[in-house]
This record gives C-alpha cells, sequence and structure tokens, in this order.
C-alpha cells in the first residue's frame, strides 16, 4: 500500500461534515457505539488539556514512562507532516497499512453520516489503541476538552491541565473563566488532575470544577514546585525534592511544562532515573527546533536556522523569553499566521528581540491572512518587515545581507507542517 491510500481515505472524510469543527461529542459516541466502544479497552489513560504546553507536556511524560521501561501510545494534533504523527502505537508511529485499515473501518461503519473530520480520526485513534497492548495511553485534546472528540474517557488514570489563555475566543468563550470551563471538562469524578500554572481566574474555576466532582487536584504552587537554579531544574512536591538536567525542549516556559510532566510521573510511581529520562529525551517538533539538514538549511549556509508553530500571545511571549536567552545574533523572523488568531498580541512580545519580519503567506492554506496582512500587523508593533513569494526567497534575501543571521521561521502549526515537508 502506498501513503496515498490513507491521504484518500482521510480526503473522504473531510468531506462528511460541512465544517471543521462542531464542537459536540453526539457523533463521536455513534460512531464508537458502531465501533463496540474501543474507548473502554484502551490501556490507561492520561488526559491532557490546556492552551499551551499541551504536546510539550506530552512529549516529556512519555519519555518519562518510557524511561521506566513502559510502552506508550500518544496521541495528538494537528500533525506538522503527515497524519500518520497523530497516532502513537507503543512508542511507534502508525504504519500506513495500519491506519488505511483503522480509517477504512470507521468510514465504513460510520455510514455516510455526518462527523467532523477530527472526530472520526479520534475515533480511529482509538480504535487503534484499544487493539494494541500498551501500558499507558497520553491523549492531548484538540480543541477545548469539555465537548472535544478526546473526553470519552470515563475513568481515566490521571488528567492534566497545562496553562490557560485566550485562544479560539469563537469556540470556547472570550473570558479566561469560560475557556478553563471548557478545559476542565476533562476532569472526571474522584481522578487525580496534575494542574500547571494558572492565571487566578482559571485556577478558581478548575478549583470549583475539582471540588464538584470529589478529584483531587496536584496544582503549582500548592502541591508541586518547579525553578531553575544553576543550570539544573528543581522540581519538589510531597515526596520530596530532585535535581534534574533542564529540559532537552528549549525555553523558560519549558521549565513550567517539565513541572506538571513531573507531578504526573511521579504520582504515576516514576523514580528519579524515569523523571531524568523525561527531561533529557523528549522530543517535539517545531517548538524552537533548530533546524540541520535539508535544502531550507543549506541555503541557509552559516545562519542559523529555526522553526516554531506557537501561533498565540501567550506563545508570542514565551518564544520571546526563548530568543533573549538565546548568544547574541542578529534575529530575524519569517512569519506567515492564521486569520483567526491574535496576530498583534502575538508579535508584539517578538518586537524587541528582533532585527525584522519578512511575511509570507502560508501556501494551500484558506485561512492564512495575506502577507501584506501580516506584514501591517508587524509594522503596528513596530518591527522593520518586508514580504516574500514564499520562505525560501525570503530565506535567501535575509542571509544574503547578513550571513551571520539567526533566522525563525514562525507563526503557525500549518506553516511549520509545510516547512517541515518541503524541507524533508
Amino acid at each position: 500500500m502506498t501513503q496515498q491510500t490513507s491521504d484518500a481515505i482521510l480526503a473522504r472524510m473531510m468531506a462528511l461534515h460541512p465544517k471543521v469543527i462542531d464542537l459536540t461529542l453526539d457523533r463521536v459516541w455513534r460512531l464508537l457505539e458502531a465501533l463496540d466502544n474501543p474507548q473502554r479497552k484502551m490501556p490507561p489513560v492520561i488526559h491532557i488539556a490546556g492552551t499551551n504546553g499541551k504536546g510539550s507536556t506530552q512529549a516529556m511524560i512519555r519519555a518519562g514512562l518510557e524511561g521506566m521501561g513502559k510502552s506508550v501510545h500518544a496521541y495528538t494534533s494537528p500533525h506538522l507532516a503527515r497524519f500518520h504523527e497523530r497516532i502513537r502505537l507503543a512508542g511507534e508511529l502508525i504504519d500506513e497499512a495500519h491506519l488505511t485499515e483503522i480509517l477504512d473501518e470507521c468510514y465504513a461503519k460510520n455510514g455516510g453520516i455526518d462527523i467532523t473530520y477530527f472526530e472520526i480520526t479520534t475515533c480511529a485513534a482509538l480504535l487503534a489503541f484499544a487493539r494494541t497492548p500498551a501500558d499507558y495511553t497520553l491523549l492531548e485534546v484538540g480543541l477545548g476538552g469539555r465537548l472535544d472528540a478526546t473526553n470519552v474517557i470515563d475513568d481515566p488514570a490521571l488528567t492534566v491541565i497545562t496553562p490557560v489563555s485566550i485562544d479560539h475566543e469563537q469556540f470556547l468563550g472570550n473570558t479566561l473563566a469560560k475557556i478553563a470551563a471548557e478545559k476542565a471538562g476533562i476532569i472526571k469524578r474522584g481522578i487525580p488532575c496534575v494542574v500547571g500554572p494558572q492565571p487566578d481566574e482559571a485556577l478558581e474555576v478548575i478549583e470549583a470544577r475539582a471540588a464538584a466532582l470529589g478529584a483531587p487536584l496536584l496544582v503549582h504552587g500548592q502541591h508541586w514546585h518547579v525553578y531553575e537554579e544553576r543550570g539544573r531544574l528543581v522540581f519538589q512536591d510531597e515526596t520530596g525534592l530532585m535535581d534534574l538536567p533542564l529540559p532537552a525542549l528549549l525555553g523558560a516556559h519549558q521549565i513550567q511544562n517539565a513541572g506538571a510532566a513531573l507531578a504526573a510521573l511521579r504520582h504515576l510511581g516514576a523514580d528519579e532515573a524515569a523523571c531524568e529520562a523525561a527531561m533529557r529525551d523528549a522530543v517535539w517538533p517545531a517548538r524552537m527546533q533548530r533546524l540541520k539538514t535539508g535544502p531550507l538549511v543549506e541555503a541557509a549556509g552559516e545562519a542559523e536556522l529555526w522553526l516554531d508553530g506557537g501561533h498565540n500571545a501567550a506563545a508570542g511571549i514565551a518564544l520571546a523569553d526563548v530568543l533573549a536567552g538565546l548568544p547574541a545574533r542578529p534575529t530575524h523572523l519569517i512569519c506567515g499566521m492564521l486569520n483567526t488568531k491574535d496576530v498583534t498580541g502575538y508579535l508584539a512580545p517578538l518586537a524587541p528581540q528582533v532585527q525584522s519580519l519578512t511575511a509570507i503567506s502560508i501556501p494551500d492554506e484558506v485561512n492564512t491572512l495575506s502577507a501584506e496582512e501580516t506584514q501591517a500587523a508587524a509594522e503596528a508593533v513596530g518591527m522593520q518587515t518586508r514580504v516574500a513569494e514564499d520562505a525560501l526567497s525570503a530565506l535567501q534575501a535575509l542571509v544574503a545581507a547578513d550571513p551571520q543571521a539567526r533566522v525563525l521561521i514562525c507563526g503557525s502549526l500549518y506553516l511549520a507542517g509545510n516547512i517541515l515537508r518541503e524541507n524533508g
């Protein structure tokens, strides 16, 4: 079989519902019932929600569990280069033949009835997880939590809520309290929940939901603490203190994500060696990823080339902190963003850290901002700007003017995925 086989089925799935996002669980429950309820037959689930840091936290939990010798399923979205990235079975990305088989089965069982792409592909992932032995399943929420297609696990081993901030207001609400209520929808009666750093408004909602369900909380700043000291990560909870290497994932914000991962791992019985593996071995593409091979790297010459898929205001702040902590070097952005995002909120924190921004449109993406619209937003926050046809021409112009530059391609996971495909 070829990759086109799964691609063809995925293309048919896109046509099953007129909307990309339509939050409800009714269609998911219907299809899961037709599939004989695979969500009840999976290895113990760790369910992860939040606005920022879900993927990084999941990657560190997976590295820690694997450091304990456990086999781990993992589900994440969106994918960057290939759909297969969303489904990891016992440590390995799902292969083409298996993916084609489960997609085809779900498509047939759905019977042509309305269902969104994310809903039916999530059902396919749960089916694969139920049929493949493993010790744990890591489920990352797609959007929100309460009505997300992953929120069908009655008795997870643990839930995790990473930092909540404003994003996806058109679906989740326009206040932190409303968004936090959606994220807190993954909390289950009597099941412990690890809570990362939160604004007070969000934490109040999460605590109220947990209290109503009798769910014990493990809250940052109350039950566990994490910080950097002398180039090491220090984590402390009620069972003691650990002195660990800093996370392999760059950025001060990853310290907090690491803390949530470590709190989860400690609850699951991880020893210090497994927690060290969580810091050392986690890999998460397009989160301040240094590109080291491929046509774009060759075009960059002696310039540094980085890739990041963050796309909201909190991500802009985190990315600015990372740039501020890197060795001094002229830094230039190549940026493409979606028209559904807070472009100004994302770009404003970055303005003091960069010399220029080259705006591009995201290739083959209907919701892209035009390069000119991104340029205007960047100029409004004080950046020096230009536009380019694509990332390659933008990069060539930048390194021609400054061969020793640091170039960061950023603004969208969709752009990051395009870059990884083109640079593969």
